[in-house]
């Protein structure tokens, strides 16, 4: 178990170098090929306000010391656009200005150190940027499948992991920059252009997201009105409203940020010398990041605990194992309990049915303050009445809580079977499956799981319970993923910034 474990962690740590030299190698190929081709670079300059034979335009260079030199013009009347094309001689700052009697245009271009060109910034357009976005595409393209396989591959070992929501949500991000990108695959508007439209990339998600989000908070709203009607005025009842009044502030709040500043204070957000406007760009683009994140991670933990409920074991199961919960007051088992009971009567049906194999139910649970007997003990009282034999039955009434239903419920079986690997089977709340399996996963138990129906107005507030669960479950991994996309658009708006101070 060690070795396979070992032998995992070194695949993904090898996954995770690839991608870096991925990475990197994409890095160089994209700036070796600027400084190749970047040292010639054409302006295109608009001249439809004064259409003109081409030697009717002044073309002058502000320059004390030459730093570039013109080598070819080129008028389009198709498209009345004047085309000067540079060549760098040394490295500074120039104007390029095209005059004629009704028109005066300015450019700025800038000459680096490698003689590379750039237009109006310091990491502006220049010739060859354009590989910039492809080179970036390809890269969260390789992610993005490597991730997919990943994930697939995860499944398939086992449902019932922690880092398979993590994974998929890193799928669902991925994916909301890989699209976001691909609208500036063939554009080529620099460095400057290429970092701003990855940065409003990390946002597409929460943005097309915030309708479904707005919508669905209602309906959790609704929902958990009821429920803390039939349920009582806890606040784990109001988790819903919580989480979705959290997603859609978050969301928008970003966007109107900027508006704030700028009405209510005195802060120039528009002004793009000021650092104001960088730091409320940061601002901006750290919530979206930390939003849109939150909403892969809710919406992958939705779709691997709704694929957990709906899942039937494989009808080779030895044991069953029943999780307990709350009983009534007269010893017998409330809705919710009978439902994981009665999920676990009809797959001992079904199995019997397909293979003609019998199975033990296991009920677990111990007695809690408030209870007159043990849940175990009122499962068992209930599958006995169901028609179940005596002998069928193996019950543990010492656990307090689901993992202890499964570690004491293997030891249990253990001490009554000569099976070298009983497998074994468990019943329990759909919302409540794949918790649950990673529960038993944690113990090294291979457990597959079977999900009873509950109400609607429970559900939606549980599946929301069982989200926070996960992150806060691997909340350290999530605070360093989250801290590495903050790091990341701190250099990318630091680049904006750097780049017009020059």
């Amino acid at each position: 178990m060690k070795l396979c474990k070992q032998g995992r962690i070194e695949r993904i740590e090898m996954k995770k170098q690839n991608n870096i030299i991925l990475g990197i190698v994409l890095l160089l190929v994209s700036f070796l090929y600027i400084v190749v081709r970047g040292s010639v670079y054409t302006i295109a300059f608009d001249v439809s306000r004064d259409l003109q034979p081409l030697e009717a335009y002044q073309i002058q260079i502000d320059q004390d010391k030459e730093l570039v030199r013109i080598t070819d013009t080129r008028l389009e009347e198709k498209t009345k656009t004047l085309y000067v094309t540079l060549q760098a001689v040394s490295r500074g700052k120039v104007f390029v200005e095209v005059e004629t009697d009704e028109i005066d245009i300015f450019k700025r271009i800038y000459v680096h150190r490698l003689g590379i060109i750039t237009e109006e910034d310091y990491f502006g357009k220049a010739t060859g940027s354009r590989i910039l976005p492809i080179c970036i595409t390809i890269w969260l393209a390789f992610a993005f499948v490597g991730l997919i396989r990943q994930c697939r591959k995860d499944v398939k070992e086992n449902l019932y992991q922690y880092k398979t929501i993590r994974d998929l949500a890193l799928v669902f991000y991925t994916a909301s920059l890989l699209i976001g990108q691909i609208p500036y695959l063939l554009s080529n508007d620099g460095i400057v252009r290429t970092v701003a439209s990855t940065l409003n990339a990390a946002s597409v998600f929460a943005f097309f997201a915030f309708p479904i989000a707005f919508v669905v908070s209602i309906l959790v709203t609704i929902s958990n009105i009821q429920l803390l009607r039939k349920e009582g005025k806890t606040w784990r009842n109001l988790l819903g409203c919580f989480l979705g009044l959290l997603i859609c502030i978050g969301t928008v709040f970003p966007y109107g940020l900027g508006e704030v500043l700028q009405r209510v204070t005195f802060v120039d957000v528009h002004n793009e010398q000021g650092i104001a406007l960088y730091v409320e760009t940061l601002v901006e683009n750290g919530i979206l990041v930390v939003v849109t994140y939150l909403e892969c991670i809710l919406l992958s933990t939705i779709l691997l605990a709704t694929k957990a409920a709906k899942r039937i074991p494989t009808f080779d199961r030895d044991y069953i194992l029943i999780l307990g919960c709350k009983i009534k007051s007269d010893g017998t088992l409330t809705n919710l309990l009978k439902g994981r009971a009665d999920r676990a009567l009809a797959f001992a049906r079904m199995q019997k049915e397909a293979t003609g194999k019998d199975l033990v139910f296991v009920p677990s649970g111990g007695k809690g303050a408030d209870e007159v007997m043990a849940e175990a003990e009122a499962i068992r009282n209930y599958l006995l009445q169901s028609g179940i034999p005596e002998e069928q039955i193996l019950t543990e009434n010492q656990s307090v809580n689901t993992y202890e239903n499964f570690q004491n419920a293997m030891a249990l079986i253990r001490t009554n079977t000569t099976l070298p690997n009983p497998k074994l089977a468990f019943a329990t709340t759909n919302y409540h499956v794949f918790r649950s399996g990673i529960l038993a996963a944690k113990q090294g138990i291979r457990a597959e799981g079977i999900g009873s129906g509950t109400r609607s107005y429970f559900w939606i507030n549980a599946f929301i319970r069982e989200f926070t669960a996960t992150v806060y479950a691997e909340r350290k991994v999530h605070i360093w993923i989250v801290a590495g996309m903050e790091v990341c658009v701190l250099i990318l708006i630091g680049i904006l910034y750097f780049s017009v101070q020059m």
